[in-house]
Parts: C-alpha cells; structure tokens; sequence
C-alpha cells in the first residue's frame, strides 16, 4: 500500500509537525531544498518530508531582507577620528602585555 501524497505550506504545520521536521533534520533543512516551478511561472522552494503515513511536499517561503532607507542624510552622526589617536592608545597597551615584570623575575630568582 503506498502512501497518501500532501502539499501544504510551512505556516499551516502543526508545532509537533514542525517539531518532528526539526527532528528529522537536526542539521537545517535548507540542503534539502527543490525547486518547483508552478504553472503561474513562480518558483518555490520545498521540502520533501516522508513521515510513516504521508509523504509531504512542504513548501517553504523565502525570506527576503528588507532595506531600511535613510530619509535624510542629517539623520546619520559622522563621528571624526584620527588615526593617531587610534594608534597612541593601542601602543601603549600593547607594551605592557610585551614585557615581562622585572618583580616576577626577581620572585624566581629567590625561590631557587
């Protein structure tokens, strides 16, 4: 007996459906994608999930990103940096990592 064939979107699953689906792909689902052309010229992408009584075709949306437009260019704060004081403030850190403490060496020394 073969089994009973269902297209349905991703919104219209149950939680345990989409539970099962997290379970069955514990890695994403998104390499186990098809497209599918439909009549109307629209690709979709699906996903073909086979459970013990249905094999279903689920289709999945795409998320597009939205671009947030800027209205005015007065809106954006220009902060003025100066590579020199990027530079100075690092350097100074930098050193101190580099150095041994001559207290430390001192401390060994001692302990011998």
């Amino acid at each position: 007996m073969s089994k009973r064939r269902s297209i349905i979107s991703y919104e219209k699953l149950t939680i345990d459906q989409k539970k099962q689906i997290l379970k069955d792909f514990p890695d994403g689902y998104i390499n186990h994608l098809t497209s599918i052309t439909t009549p109307t010229g629209e690709v979709l992408d699906a996903l073909i999930w086979e459970t013990d009584e249905v094999i279903y075709l689920v289709k999945i949306n795409k998320v597009i990103p939205k671009a947030v437009a800027v209205e005015d260019e007065d809106d954006i704060e220009e902060v003025d940096v100066k590579d020199d004081d990027l530079d100075a403030d690092d350097d100074e850190e930098d050193d101190s990592y580099d150095k041994p403490d001559a207290d430390a060496e001192d401390d060994d020394e001692d302990e011998e």
